[in-house]
Formats: structure tokens, C-alpha cells, sequence
């Protein structure tokens, strides 16, 4: 009788810390969210990549004097010892969590702009983390087409979502009150999509 041998699916590594974190020998961005590692995209698209340059600007611009500071990635938050992120950009204003290689515990605020690999993970699992561990407001910015929704850390630990704005607004922050960021600085001007609905002109005559 002949004999099959049952592949045995690989185990993904559980329980991983900062310091597994830091032996590693590869040029791929990676997150450890509880113990769990997340293989990050190497490559992210232009439009992604343009947007965070922007906001880093306009950030950096609207935080002069704060006390505050932007970072971008790629930068290392640690969380914990088992979770450690890479968001796209970050506002820190606590010094003593800025360390030669790592923010040291959760920022002031987090913006993770959206892509279509890092979308469920960035609004559902990376969401869930930041509201554990306190991070006061949560930006997620989606390219095309533009939509920038600021959230709030509530009293009961969850986010709630404050505003959504487009590229014709200006941007209001719950935690930073000095913000007003012109969003066409981020997005650029206004573009028409086809397939979004939007104002017309009714096809037949008015009954009034």
C-alpha cells in the first residue's frame, strides 16, 4: 500500500519580542503586533508615498514652537516589548520618548495612509492596538479619492470618528487646536472621479 506524507504547514513564530525584532537580517519593513510578525509592503505606491511627504510638511509647519515633533517612516515605535509599529507618520510631543532608534511608548498622535495591502490592517488591527495603548488621536488618509478621517480616543478607550474631510476642506484636530491645514496643500486641487456621485441637474422639468 503506498504511503503519503501530509505536508505540515509552517508555524508562524508567536510570542516575539523588540530583541527577536532586532536580529533580524532583512532590508522588508516588519511590524510585531502581541507577539505576531506582519511582513509590511517593501515598496509603496507614489501617490502613498507623495501624500506622506506632504503632510510632513504641513505638520512640521503647523507644529513650530509646540513643543512637538514629526517624525516619518520608517521609525520604529515600541509599544511594548511585543509590539512594535512602523507607522507612516507620527506627532511625538514628549522628548523623553524620543531615543536614538525608537520612539519609546505610544505617540501623541498616528496618521497611517491607506493602501489597498494595509487597509484592513491599519483599520481594524493597528486601530484596535493604538486605542490599547492610548495613542489621543488617530488620522487615516485615503489617496484616491481623498478622504481624511480624524478619530478621537474616547473616555472608554475606543475611537470615535470626530471629522472627515476632503481636499476642499480644512483640516480641524481635536488634540492639536492650532491646526488648520488646507487639505489641496496634501491632496493638490480638486479632481473630478467619474464614478462619484456629486451635484447635477435633474433630466426632466421641475414641479413646483
Amino acid at each position: 500500500m503506498a504511503s503519503y506524507n501530509n505536508p505540515v504547514t509552517p508555524r508562524k513564530p508567536q510570542n516575539l519580542t523588540y530583541k527577536d525584532y532586532l536580529s533580524w537580517n532583512d532590508e522588508n519593513r516588519w511590524e510585531i503586533i502581541h507577539g505576531e510578525p506582519f511582513a509590511m509592503t517593501p515598496s509603496p505606491r507614489t501617490s502613498h508615498q507623495r501624500l506622506v511627504s506632504r503632510l510632513a510638511v504641513v505638520l512640521s509647519n503647523s507644529l513650530a514652537g509646540s513643543g512637538c515633533e514629526a517624525f516619518v517612516a520608517p521609525l520604529d515605535v515600541k509599544l511594548s516589548d511585543s509590539c512594535v509599529v512602523q507607522p507612516d507618520l507620527m506627532v511625538v510631543c514628549n522628548p523623553q520618548q524620543i531615543t536614538e532608534r525608537t520612539i519609546d511608548g505610544p505617540p501623541t498622535l498616528i496618521i497611517e495612509v491607506l493602501s489597498p495591502s494595509t487597509l484592513r490592517h491599519d483599520r481594524v488591527r493597528k486601530l484596535n492596538l493604538y486605542a490599547e495603548f492610548g495613542v489621543q488621536e488617530y488620522w487615516l488618509v485615503t489617496p484616491e479619492p481623498p478622504l481624511l478621517e480624524v478619530l478621537s480616543l474616547s473616555d472608554n478607550g475606543r475611537y470615535s470618528i470626530t471629522s472627515v474631510y476632503t481636499e476642499l476642506d480644512n483640516l480641524r484636530s481635536p488634540v492639536f487646536s492650532d491646526f488648520n491645514i488646507p487639505l489641496k496643500e496634501v491632496f493638490g486641487p480638486p479632481t473630478n472621479y467619474p464614478e462619484e456621485v456629486r451635484e447635477g441637474v435633474p433630466p426632466g422639468p421641475l414641479n413646483r
